[in-house]
């Protein structure tokens, strides 16, 4: 169904190709999982299927791109729109009309699709999705879950062969993206359509693939099954690299598969326990009071009379549903969000008691002096022309030593072109240059939507190294996501909302593992014991000495 036959890709002006010498197939009716680095060229492997790249993109490709019998070269994204099927990683970005069954009809209108099979699929597409109750809802109202099963139900309309996702879950809570993932799957079953899906939470996906497509950071790919594949790939969820650890063979790819293998690993665990986490210090200082905190839009209460409180030193994760109240509740604290009722005090006297400021009540610059936020959508941040003159920028308005902010860009993204464009840059490179200039502010409160939103990884371990230092130098870190293995790394404490009210709030291991949406899988696999991470595992099994002359001896933990 997709041939790569030799395919190499070079934009211009670049030095290097983005891929190189690709050749792979994918058969009809089988789900693709492409994975890689950040900034590897998953996004530009997928634009090709659909000819996006080099039609739109520009730039030069070498070799043959065939989907369903034709050639990309010949045809461009026009003539594959009956066959191909793309859904980018923001679902609100890329709709055209107001409600759901106006955008499910919008595709076949731009195909000529008659009318009377326009109605018919609509129906069937509704149906299939389970989306006829949100017929007639506004696009804007709906959930995160709800918009992705929408953006994918605008492309089924028109009958392709294949479907084309882009991080397809990675703005989505762990629910919603199970049902997303379950229609996903239930399209490669059942009606033999081929998905190419990119995805940086593999832990969510890998379990569903029938092949992998590995990106290398070289621009060169491998393509076999997924155990093959995973075996030696430097970006592996955490069941494969306990799996790894373990030197289970063949490695785990689901939850249920490490479980049945982890009774011996259990065994060897028993005299051991995670080494406790750095909890709220006795005598930290409070940096954020929020009290009686309130946000309306119209009729709609997304956050209700919230009582928090920050303190230094503590990276503190804010988990729930999608529509829950957290990007509210972030821009509410960091005073230039809407806010209907309720105080806030940061710094002061008391360290954010009645002494301290309000920010919104200050100049932005000074806001941004006591309260630091990186939202979900970074490019709203970005305005120059190159990555090195946004950098330049802000050394300049925190009067840091020049070069400051393009070296915390390097340590959290890897190495990045200075001389390129912001917009060219991956979802996860903008995301990574947006928290380098804002780190450097110096806010004691650091607020973070999203933040491993495109991060591989390696990525993600570097940006939890970042938060702790941020911790250890007594700056208070909020972070709202849906990643909960990059909770259970780098966060000490989680608050849970739901409704815009908060429903749990405790240390990390108390609150995720207790909870079945939110338990990484390395709790689920080995409950009932309370391990979070398998670095903590590994530590685990060092300090019992089990190995100790073992003919297994524990791998190292990829980071």
């Amino acid at each position: 169904m997709i041939v790569f036959d030799q395919v190499t890709i070079t934009y211009a002006d670049a030095l290097e190709p983005t891929l190189r010498d690709v050749s792979f197939e994918v058969p009809p009716g089988e789900l693709c999982l492409v994975v890689g680095r950040t900034g590897s060229g998953k996004s530009t492997l997928l634009g090709a299927v659909n000819g996006l790249v080099p039609h739109f993109t520009g730039g030069h490709v070498a070799g043959r791109v065939l989907v369903a019998g034709r050639s990309t070269a010949e045809h461009p994204p026009r003539e594959l729109a009956d066959v191909v099927g793309v859904v980018g990683q923001d679902p609100l970005a890329g709709f055209v009309t107001d409600t759901v069954e106006e955008e499910l009809a919008y595709g076949m209108e731009q195909l000529a699709v008659p009318a009377g099979v326009m109605r018919k699929r609509v129906e069937e597409t509704l149906d299939l999705l389970r989306l006829a109750d949100l017929r007639r809802r506004p696009l804007r109202e709906l959930s995160g879950g709800q918009q992705q099963r929408v953006a994918i139900g605008s492309v089924l309309t028109a009958h392709p062969k294949v479907l084309v996702l882009d991080e397809p879950t990675s703005a989505l809570d762990p629910t919603a993206a199970e049902d997303v993932l379950a229609m996903i799957t239930r399209l490669v079953h059942d009606l033999g359509i081929t998905a190419l899906v990119a995805e940086h939470r593999l832990e969510r996906v890998v379990q569903y693939a029938d092949s992998v497509l590995a990106v290398g950071i070289d621009g060169r790919v491998v393509h076999g099954s997924p155990h093959d594949v995973l075996a030696g790939s430097e970006v592996a969820p955490p069941v494969v690299e306990l799996g790894r650890l373990a030197g289970w063979t063949p490695l785990p790819l689901s939850i249920r598969d490490a479980r049945r293998r982890a009774g011996p690993l259990l065994e060897r665990l028993a005299g051991s326990s995670p080494s406790a986490r750095r909890v709220r210090p006795p005598t930290a200082p409070l940096r954020l009071r929020a009290r009686r905190l309130s946000v309306r839009y119209g009729d709609l209460v997304a956050v209700r009379e919230v009582d928090l409180e920050l303190v230094g030193g503590e990276v503190v994760a804010l988990m729930g549903r999608n529509g829950s109240g957290k990007s509210s509740l972030l821009w509410a604290l960091q005073g230039s969000g809407r806010r209907s009722g309720g105080t806030i005090s940061v710094g002061g006297a008391d360290h954010g008691g009645s002494g301290g400021a309000d920010p919104a009540t200050l100049p932005p610059g000074a806001a941004r002096e006591l309260v630091a936020l990186v939202p979900q959508t970074p490019t709203d941040l970005l305005y120059r022309t190159t990555v090195a003159t946004e950098c330049e920028s802000a050394d300049v308005e925190s009067e840091a030593e020049p070069g400051a902010c393009l070296a915390r860009l390097a340590r959290l993204a890897g190495p990045v072109d200075p001389a390129v464009h912001p917009r060219d840059l991956s979802e996860g490179q903008r995301l990574a240059l947006v928290l380098a200039i804002q780190l450097g502010s110096g806010a004691q409160v650091v607020l973070l939507d999203e933040p491993t939103r495109g991060l591989d990884y390696p990525a993600k371990a570097r940006l939890a190294d970042v938060l702790a230092e941020l911790a250890a130098a007594g700056r208070a870190v909020v972070l709202a996501t849906h990643d909960v293995e990059f909770v259970a790394s780098a966060a000490a404490r989680v608050v849970v909302l739901a409704d815009g009210e908060i429903v749990a709030d405790g240390t990390t291991a108390d609150v995720v593992v207790s909870s079945p949406a939110f338990a990484p899988q390395v709790a689920k696999v080995l409950a009932p014991q309370a391990w979070l991470t398998v670095a903590e595992v590994a530590e685990g099994l060092r300090a019992t000495a089990v190995f100790a002359g073992s003919a297994e001896p524990i791998q190292p933990v990829r980071r």
